[in-house]
């Protein structure tokens, strides 16, 4: 061979060698074509449908893949990764709209019909063929290679946002360090010689004011930028600085960080639940949360939410599943990390919903005596007027110790003889299970319902900087995986050096993040948070199980498991994967499309003169912008199709660069001289001697039936191999 061709500088560097797809299938084919389990009784000189998952018949081949330093590190990335901030304020409210514990009937139901075992597939994938989600996707099925690149959009997408929210809980961080919380009490306004409260606080509540006007300074409206918010934006650039400190070293460094963001939001979960099992009224709502309302469980909306916070609770299509299961050994044991991780993320969320609604249940307890004391000042106010009479209130009441029993007994004496005139007289009722009901997520929960909650601990603030330092660590670890899904497949794709791209990567998200950080930026927030995600998660995933389970082929994916794990997955993996799966993905793709045709497109205004908010809907620039996020997202998957379907790319350019290491490249390049060229230059496999024996035929599902495949297509110009029909189940 010529000294100058890449198989000779293998042998002869000990640096790594870039090369295209294109340049290692030809290179790759007959090594897997010939050494692969995966070709499940094809006979000698059959053509593959699609590459075997396997790179290298060596499972032990590092080819020079950072690894993880041990199993604990990889589990708690896992878990730090799928346990974020949605599984405290987005999973509790959803109990609580949804029928309390009847909800989570339909969600354990759905977590093992599509959560475990699509967790489970990406797990596989990734460490089967050690690269991110780009590389993973290019190799199992070439022509839905755009699947790689929607994943990364996402990710960048998500990640330009859930940052801006990690930058709020910052900002709160540090103004809990004083006594009172800042958020406490309304602020006085001095009006020549008069202290009034100030009226837009006074309209709402002290801890309302403090999220809008003091933290976000908000603007009425999303066509009012406002400028930028200057504390926001300082916040904003702590958490990149913390984020990109994170992932700089790529796994050596966010495996160390996730000892601790991993681990210390379960120590402060815990200590919130015994402090708040110990405050009165947590009982209550411990109580309503997990009373069943059975009828709940037949309406559809209860499965499609459920289904959906399934699918974004274990970071599904994100891509940084793949990629952080890409830097395991071949043969870990990744059946049961999918167990493991996928229990873990359903007991903390159960664990933040006891937390939540027992504060809840003392926030409402406190609101409730509020309320009594307030409405007890008016009667006693139409008492003296003579508006009522002293004969409608029972003699056994004390107004100077009113509990809400003898409230409610008096309310209804009142309401009852004043029939005519009690709208007149503005009283509240004052019930445990109006406060109860007020459902409140995300923001809501976290920066207003659960601050307010906390200004009346013993030591509130303490328990103020606990929870925020828990929020950052609970954010921090889902913005490790979401840039690992980003800078993964990127590294695998260019020879770049990693602190370069994370810190290049960290850059250009915070300029983009500025438009989260004006005083409008809230909206943009949520605009993102319904748009960027939902849909092309849902339409990148079930590409993904289509991918595996329709094209690449269940039983060879099977197959490829047994030989990976050592042992025969569960059947019911197999027909989760081929059928149940991707039919509850289109049910749920179907029902997004249509809840956002039916549901008007708009965001909750901030309105100052009223204390409150107000629903606004999109202005056509943002309707635009907010559409234009699901196309950017969803719009590689049908341009890589295309381009690689119909070959409109040459194979020069049709590239993926790769870099491997001398030692995975030395088992191709000791091939026989005459063989490589014979690759190199496209020649049929099928004209060398094999030096594997046969392979093995797959068994199907049950293993008592021989199940042979040959109904395969042949390989396209570029070098890849397509399949010409969906594998034979027969």
């Amino acid at each position: 061979m010529p000294k100058n061709t890449k198989v000779t500088q293998r042998e002869h560097s000990n640096e790594p060698v870039t090369e295209s797809v294109a340049d290692l299938l030809s290179l790759e084919h007959p090594m897997d074509y010939k050494s692969s389990q995966m070709s499940m009784g094809l006979s000698p000189g059959s053509t593959a449908p699609v590459k075997a998952l396997i790179p290298s018949p060596d499972p032990d081949a590092e080819d020079g893949r950072p690894a993880w330093n041990n199993k604990l590190e990889y589990i708690l990335a896992q878990v730090g990764f799928s346990v974020g901030l949605g599984n405290v304020w987005r999973f509790p409210y959803l109990c609580q709209k949804n029928g309390g514990g009847a909800y989570l009937v339909p969600y354990f139901i759905l977590l093992l019909l599509i959560g475990i075992p699509l967790f489970f597939l990406e797990l596989a994938v990734g460490q089967r063929i050690r690269r991110g989600s780009i590389g993973v996707w290019n190799y199992v099925y070439p022509q839905l290679g755009g699947i790689g690149v929607s994943s990364l959009m996402v990710c960048g997408f998500v990640g330009l946002y859930y940052n801006v929210i990690i930058g709020w809980s910052i900002f709160y961080f540090f103004q809990s360090f004083q006594y009172p919380l800042p958020w406490a009490e309304c602020p006085i306004r001095i009006n020549g010689t008069q202290a009034i409260v100030e009226p837009e606080c006074e309209k709402s509540s002290a801890t309302t004011y403090f999220w809008y006007r003091q933290t976000l300074n908000i603007t009425s409206s999303i066509d009012d930028t406002g400028g930028l918010n200057w504390k926001m934006v300082l916040s904003l650039l702590v958490a990149w600085i913390l984020v990109c400190l994170a992932v700089i070293k790529g796994i050596q460094s966010s495996g160390k960080v996730m000892y601790f963001s991993s681990l210390f939001p379960y120590v402060v979960l815990f200590c919130f639940l015994v402090r708040g099992l110990m405050l009165k009224g947590a009982v209550d709502g411990i109580a309503h949360m997990f009373t069943p309302k059975l009828e709940k469980m037949l309406e559809p909306q209860v499965w499609r939410e459920a289904a959906t916070q399934v699918f974004f609770a274990l970071g599904l299509g994100f891509g940084g599943v793949i990629a952080f299961s890409s830097y395991n050994k071949r043969d870990n044991n990744c059946h049961f990390d999918a167990a493991l991780v996928s229990t873990i993320n359903f007991v903390t969320s159960i664990l933040a919903t006891l937390v939540v609604f027992a504060v809840l249940g003392f926030k409402a307890n406190v609101m409730n005596e509020k309320c009594v004391v307030d409405n007890a000042e008016k009667i006693l106010g139409f008492l003296n007027t003579g508006v009522l009479s002293n004969a409608l209130i029972p003699p056994h009441i004390n107004f100077s110790h009113l509990s809400t029993v003898d409230y409610a007994e008096m309310y209804t004496v009142i309401k009852t003889v004043k029939e005519d005139s009690f709208g007149q007289l503005g009283l509240d009722a004052c019930l445990l299970e109006d406060e109860l009901n007020k459902s409140v997520q995300g923001t809501g929960l976290a920066f207003i319902a659960f601050t307010e909650a906390m200004t009346h601990f013993p030591a509130s603030p303490f328990w103020s900087v606990m929870f925020f330092f828990m929020l950052i660590n609970l954010g921090l670890g889902s913005m490790i995986g979401t840039m690992t899904g980003i800078t993964t497949p990127i590294l695998d794709a260019f020879k770049i050096r990693k602190e370069i791209l994370c810190v290049g990567c960290c850059i250009i998200a915070f300029l983009l993040g500025l438009l989260f950080v004006q005083r409008s930026g809230n909206y943009f927030v949520t605009m993102f948070d319904d748009y960027s995600a939902g849909l092309p998660l849902t339409v990148v995933v079930i590409l993904e199980n289509i991918s595996v389970a329709w094209i690449y082929g269940t039983k060879r994916f099977m197959q490829d498991l047994e030989d990976m794990l050592g042992f025969r997955p569960y059947s019911f993996y197999y027909y989760m994967w081929r059928y149940v799966s991707p039919a509850v993905l289109v049910v749920l793709i179907i029902a997004t499309v249509v809840e956002m045709a039916i549901s008007p497109a708009g965001y909750n205004a901030w309105v100052e003169a009223e204390g409150a908010e107000r629903f606004h809907s999109y202005p056509p620039w943002a309707l635009a912008m907010a559409y234009s996020l699901i196309v950017a997202a969803m719009l590689p998957l049908p341009l890589v199709f295309i381009v690689r379907h119909f070959n409109l790319i040459s194979d020069g350019s049709n590239k993926l660069s790769v870099s491997y290491r001398k030692g995975m490249m030395k088992e191709i390049s000791n091939l026989e001289e005459q063989d490589e060229q014979r690759f190199i230059l496209n020649k049929n496999p099928s004209e060398a001697p094999s030096p594997m024996p046969a392979p093995r035929a797959y068994l199907g599902p049950g293993g008592a039936q021989e199940m042979i495949n040959t109904n395969y297509g042949t390989s396209t110009k570029t070098g890849y191999q397509n399949i010409g029909s969906p594998e034979s189940e027969l």
